[in-house]
């Protein structure tokens, strides 16, 4: 029987939840994720959990922040101008798309703080600094 092993295109079926067992995201509903494995597209665990599955195989991955979204780190919120905002109402928690100078690729930032006259904005990603835990079942390897 064949196994997952790098190069191959997998399809997954997957939830993740996180140490709460609250769940983050699901492919239930949905069509399964499609990967090639090794590519480095999706995190490393996830990457590196389906490697030796079957199709058919389920199996739980716990992915460490090192092998998922990184540690958060302080030095990626950033304190502003509320005038830069441009007509967006500031709100914390809300999420806003912010251009880093020099690059046309836009991150969502995270609202984390507000005062009078400044907002402090988070472009850590959401899962950074959580384990995360995933149930997957390999659908298909192509």
């Amino acid at each position: 029987m064949a196994t997952v092993e790098e190069g191959n295109t997998v399809k997954i079926h997957y939830t993740g939840k996180l140490e709460d067992g609250s769940v983050f995201d699901s492919s239930e509903g949905k069509e399964p994720l499609t990967f090639k494995v090794g590519e480095g597209k999706i995190i490393k665990g996830f990457d590196e959990g389906v490697r030796g599955m079957s199709v058919g195989d389920e199996k739980d991955l716990v992915i460490t922040p090192a092998d998922g979204y990184g540690e958060r780190r302080e030095e990626l919120k950033q304190e502003m101008p509320k005038e830069q905002l441009q007509g967006v109402e500031a709100k914390v928690g809300l999420v806003i798309g912010m251009q880093v100078p020099g690059h046309d690729q836009v991150f969502p930032a995270t609202i984390a703080k507000v005062t009078d006259t400044t907002v402090t904005v988070d472009i850590n990603p959401p899962l950074a600094g959580k384990t995360l835990h995933f149930h997957v079942k390999l659908e298909a390897i192509e």
